[in-house]
């Protein structure tokens, strides 16, 4: 079920002063959780809870390039999109905006399961179709 087109989901984010460490900028960990509220609201957007509630996610692999710190007050926006899925995993990727501006960049390796016995469950064409535009 590999792919080179996919559609893009946009989480938008508010800096708030929770986000903001000792350097005074968002702190390194709070930029994924950034990444993983997108991931999130992407699938509960792209998929029909009677399916979504079928399974649950788990990382296996976060890779994040930090580029450019945010602030305290600042509007970003989460650019997010699923590259493929196979078998068990998808390979999803976000980047953190501040208007055109890249801050950081993220890989993120996921694994499904079935959300009953938490074993990994394999995602239907169905699922998967609903990622990709054709």
């Amino acid at each position: 079920m590999e792919t080179q087109r996919s559609n893009y989901h946009f989480f938008p984010v508010k800096v708030v002063a929770a986000d903001i460490d000792d350097l005074n900028h968002v702190n390194n960990i709070v930029y994924l959780r950034y990444v993983q509220e997108a991931a999130g609201s992407h699938w509960h957007t792209a998929v029909p809870t009677e399916l979504s509630s079928q399974i649950a996610w788990v990382v296996r692999r976060h890779e994040i390039d930090y580029l450019k710190p945010a602030f305290l007050s600042e509007n970003l926006m989460v650019k997010t999109w699923v590259d493929n899925f196979t078998g068990v995993t998808s390979d999803r990727h976000c980047e953190i905006l501040r208007e055109d501006e890249v801050l950081a960049r993220s890989r993120t390796l996921w694994v499904s399961l079935d959300a009953k016995t938490f074993r990994p469950k394999r995602i239907s064409e169905e699922i998967a179709n609903l990622f990709f535009s054709f």
